[in-house]
């Protein structure tokens, strides 16, 4: 399994050039800039605190170019268990020295000395067991996993106070460490699948080697795996993972098994039977214990999973927000960061990046939606982590639908296992709103004018019934140089139903670079104040406009409708 890329966070240009020469010991790192401060950044965030903690909480391991108490004092409130911490480093902005904060389990001291070794310095290393033997014991390397870690800690302190230790089984990283051995010792580290009761004399280290081959509908999966694991003798911590016919890839009971058993879920062609999965999956030499529904193979080393079938694809449909990195939703920043290919319009991917050199990006012209869905549809059925990107929410006039059209119209069945998500972005009209107060606070219509895909005449009517309604407007698509014409037909309409003085207001590029908000009102807007970049909001009869200390007043619909309120000009 590879490590979570890490997150490179910096206060200013000073930390610049030490946070790129870090960057490149990472491949796919990002450096992070404070909004402000620094120029250059690959990513900009406003708050400090809020990104460290999201990063926390996400996961991701963090290394922070700042004093380590700013670091300390920011995570403080989010330390919970020792197990469950991400790594967290400080650096010295000039790169001279590395300190190493949190996630001692999560590999942080092995991060400070390629960081270290990177800068040419050394690790401000604190940690008992890794000064004195030259490796930390309670966390083993990828595809192995610790038994107990409340006993590992145990066992570690009697090390630290004189004890020797005997090595049972394989483990090839501990041959450069600097354990006191002796065949003889009271003390063993053991690795080896097989399940072993806890004891406070042995550390139990599982090599992640055992596959479970599940084959037909089986009543309480998880259940019945764990029980064939025991019959086999074979610890659960030895799981690797479950395999199973890629004809079963949308089934809700293996998804649920996988994930109450924390492995993941791999598929191969169907065969006979689990046993016949099970073998042909690994090319190791292994040895098959079970019967056709189900099977348990356990090989010699630690299994790779990248040569064991392939994983169910993934298709995300998500939203960017409006433009502004701190507006787009952590779900799509982690659906993106995990992504083997993004698709969209090329603008659109372009404000989704910067991207891994690893990932591939598929840009079409803003009209091939369609296309696009397909595409993205035929990469995913191949087991890749497919993005399909939209700007503000792609619910709204955006990609989500497009791509459930072309699910509808498909009757490929490697189309319809695909794990399918639609991840939402704050929409355009929010974002304007949000801007403004809040003109959309009661009830509201979202309409789109362009007449590209419907009928002008179903346009006007859906106009006229709602202004009728009462309800206040978002106008996506206002206008184009090839529809000059139809705002102002628009306006027409809802005039109609409006008083002069209805609040409008107008939110050019908001989320991004230059964005522009007016107020105004219905009587005073003229179709050259729009254009396809504009969001239109029309209040309705209660929507209200209030001074602001500065720049455009505040415009609100309230939601009580008990007594009508007439709009203040």
């Amino acid at each position: 399994m590879t490590r979570p890329v890490p997150a490179i966070v910096i206060l200013g240009n000073g930390s610049l050039a030490t946070a790129r020469k870090i960057a490149q010991l990472y491949p796919g790192a990002l450096v992070h800039g404070l909004a402000g401060r620094v120029e250059g950044a690959d990513r900009v965030y406003h708050e400090f605190g809020a990104t460290l903690r999201e990063f926390y909480q996400q996961g991701t391991p963090i290394i922070a170019l700042c004093a380590a108490g700013i670091v300390i004092r920011t995570l403080a409130p989010l330390l919970l268990e020792k197990g469950a911490e991400p790594p967290v480093l400080a650096v010295a902005e000039d790169g001279s020295a590395v300190v190493p904060l949190l996630g001692g389990l999560g590999g942080v001291n092995l991060m400070a000395r390629e960081i270290a070794a990177g800068l040419n310095v050394a690790p401000a290393i604190t940690t008992s067991g890794e000064l004195r033997f030259g490796t930390c014991l309670l966390n083993p390397p990828s595809g192995y996993a610790l038994g107990d870690l409340e006993l590992g800690k145990r066992f570690v302190s009697d090390l630290l106070a004189g004890e020797t230790v005997r090595i049972e089984g394989s483990a090839p990283w501990l041959a450069q460490a600097q354990l006191p051995e002796d065949t003889q010792a009271r003390l063993a580290v053991h690795v080896g699948p097989g399940e072993r009761v806890p004891s406070a004399h042995e550390l139990l280290i599982y090599p992640r080697s055992v596959l479970v081959a599940v084959s037909g509908a089986i009543a309480d999966l998880p259940r019945a795996i764990r029980q064939a694991l025991r019959d086999a003798g074979i610890a659960v911590q030895s799981l690797a993972c479950l395999l199973a016919a890629d004809t079963e890839m949308a089934s809700p009971s293996l998804r649920e098994a996988a994930l109450e058993l924390g492995v993941p879920l791999r598929f191969a062609k169907a065969g006979a039977s689990a046993q016949e999965l099970a073998r042909d999956a690994i090319a190791q030499p292994v040895c098959v214990r079970g019967d056709s529904s189900i099977a348990v193979a356990v090989a010699e080393q630690p299994l790779d999973l990248s040569q064991i079938g392939r994983s169910r694809g993934r298709l995300a449909v998500v939203g960017l927000g409006p433009g502004a990195a701190e507006l787009m939703v952590p779900a799509v920043k982690a659906e993106l960061a995990r992504a083997n290919d993004v698709l969209g319009y090329e603008t659109y991917v372009r404000m989704a990046g910067p991207f891994r050199d690893d990932q591939v990006l598929h840009c079409t012209d803003n009209r091939e939606e369609m296309q696009r869905a397909r595409h993205a549809f035929e990469l995913a059925a191949q087991g890749r982590s497919v993005v399909v990107v939209s700007s503000g929410d792609p619910g709204v006039f955006a990609m989500a639908a497009a791509v459930l059209e072309a699910l509808h119209e498909s009757s490929d069945a490697a189309w319809h296992s695909v794990d399918l998500q639609m991840l939402p972005g704050v929409s355009a009209s929010l974002a304007t709103a949000a801007q403004a107060g809040a003109p959309l606070g009661h009830d509201f219509c979202v309409l789109s004018l362009s007449d590209n895909l419907k009928p002008w005449s179903i346009i006007e009517q859906r106009l006229d019934l709602a202004a009728q309604a009462d309800l206040a407007l978002a106008f996506y698509n206002p206008i184009s140089r090839s529809r000059p014409w139809q705002l102002g037909q628009a306006l027409e309409i809802v005039a109609r139903h409006r008083e002069p003085g209805t609040p409008v207001v107008l939110g050019r590029d908001i989320g991004r670079p230059g964005q522009t908000l007016r107020v105004t009102t219905l009587g005073e807007l003229s179709v050259d104040q729009v254009d396809m970049r504009t969001m239109v909001l029309i209040g309705s009869s209660t929507t209200r406009v209030i001074p602001r200390a500065e720049g455009s007043p505040w415009v609100y619909t309230p939601r009580s409708y008990g007594d009508k309120l007439t709009p203040i000009p």
